[in-house]
Order: C-alpha cells, then sequence, then structure tokens
C-alpha cells in the first residue's frame, strides 16, 4: 500500500461503508472475573464467550446479569456429545447468541456437520481451518469460517479464503491472536469483506506500542493514511 501510495483496504476493494461490528472477547474465567473484564468492553457492541467447559451456561447467565449485548460463542472444541450440544446450542440461541465457533474436535467433521445442519445458529470453522487449502473440505460442514491472518500467512491468502467461503455460500468471520496494532489494522482492512469481525488484539495487549485504530460507535473507521493506516511510531520505538 506504501509503494502504491494507497490504503491496504482500497487495493482489496474493502468498502469502508461496510464495516461490521468487532466483538471484545472474554475467555474462560470465574464469574466474578468475567464481571471485571466487562468493565472493559465499554466501548464495544458484541461480546464474544470463550466455552466449552462444565460451567458454560452459569457464564452466560453472569454476562446476561450484566449485558444484553449480542453475542459471539467459541466453543474452542469444548463439546463432544452431538446431542448435548445442540441442546446448548438452542439454549445459546435464546440467549442472543449470533454465531458459535468451533463446538467440536477439528477433525470430527461428521460430528460438526451434523450441528451445522441442526443448528438455528451459524457454526464457524475456527481450529479447522487454518489455510486455503483447508478449506475444500469443509463445505457444506460449516455455516462459515474465521480468517485469522495470523494462520493464513497474511492478507493475500486471507483475502483469497474470504473470497473461496463466498463462492462457497459460506460466511466470513474475520478474527485475531494476541496482536498489537499493525496486525489488527491488516484485518480491519478486509474486514468490510465480511460478515462479523473479531478484532479487539490491541485492547487485550497491554504492551501495544502503538495507537489503537479507531473505534466509533463498536465499527472500526478506516484510515486513508496508504499502507495500513498506522500511528504512533515513534523516533524512540526502536
Amino acid at each position: 500500500g506504501k509503494i502504491i501510495n494507497k490504503p491496504c483496504y482500497s487495493i482489496y476493494g474493502a468498502d469502508p461503508k461496510k464495516m461490521p461490528l468487532t466483538s471484545y472477547t472474554v475467555g474462560i474465567d470465574t464469574p466474578e472475573v468475567i464481571r471485571e473484564k466487562l468493565k472493559d468492553a465499554q466501548a464495544f457492541k458484541v461480546i464474544k464467550v470463550k466455552l466449552g467447559r462444565e460451567n458454560d451456561k452459569e457464564l452466560i447467565q453472569t454476562i446476561r446479569s450484566i449485558t444484553h449485548l449480542p453475542l459471539f460463542v467459541d466453543a474452542n472444541q469444548g463439546w463432544a456429545d452431538r446431542k448435548r450440544a445442540i441442546d446448548m446450542i438452542y439454549w445459546l440461541h435464546d440467549q442472543g447468541v449470533l454465531l458459535i465457533e468451533q463446538p467440536m474436535d477439528k477433525h470430527n467433521l461428521d460430528g460438526n456437520a451434523w450441528l451445522t445442519e441442526r443448528s438455528p445458529i451459524p457454526i464457524l470453522a475456527d481450529e479447522a481451518v487454518q489455510r486455503l487449502a483447508d478449506m475444500d473440505s469443509l463445505k457444506g460442514a460449516y455455516h462459515g469460517i474465521n480468517v485469522k491472518l495470523m494462520k493464513s500467512c497474511g492478507m493475500y491468502e486471507g483475502h483469497q479464503m474470504i473470497m473461496k467461503a463466498k463462492s462457497f455460500g459460506m460466511k466470513v468471520l474475520i478474527g485475531c491472536m494476541s496482536e498489537t496494532s499493525i496486525a489488527t489494522l491488516a484485518g480491519i482492512a478486509l474486514a468490510p469483506l465480511c460478515d462479523w469481525a473479531d478484532l479487539d488484539g490491541p485492547w487485550l495487549t497491554t504492551n501495544n506500542p502503538f495507537d489503537a485504530p479507531l473505534l466509533e460507535n463498536g465499527r472500526y473507521v478506516l484510515s486513508d493514511i496508504p499502507g495500513l493506516g498506522l500511528t504512533g511510531v515513534g523516533d524512540d520505538l526502536f
């Protein structure tokens, strides 16, 4: 982007007006700790919850006692019994959950496909998809995929994965790892091409040396600065 003097989002044909809401992640923890974590989520309009243990319902009920914001759920391959899993999915649907990532083990393609066929909520592949080469086997087994640029080896292949998912009729969540503004801005540039976003890396990183990306009303605002639009790079950084 800097070489041709264009912002990265324009190179990939992303429309800033189509920026989805991004979520703020609350990890697996005690109800007391989750209450504290939610205090840091004031700027966000969607909460993402890590599940996959015996106290899943308790965690959701704790969150619902504090906020009624829409929820994303990441089950982290934690559900082994498909019938118990589908019961949980219907319960989560009633709790305002919008999507569920990787409910069963990534190698259990039949189990995840069984849930996808019956679920009222989109079921997304997460651990089951890292690179473009993983996608052909997932068609029909999930409603969509989670694209993480740290797994896809960057924006180029990540963009290819988004386009291939669309050609399959699948939905796309663009996610992130524990990362600074540099990597998150790369995801933000592709986010308008996706259905959902989970790009909260700089808010979960205590040593981010750059400015946090601009967030307004739960959505990132894309910059016309060439490249990723990174700011806060001082002379004393290196």
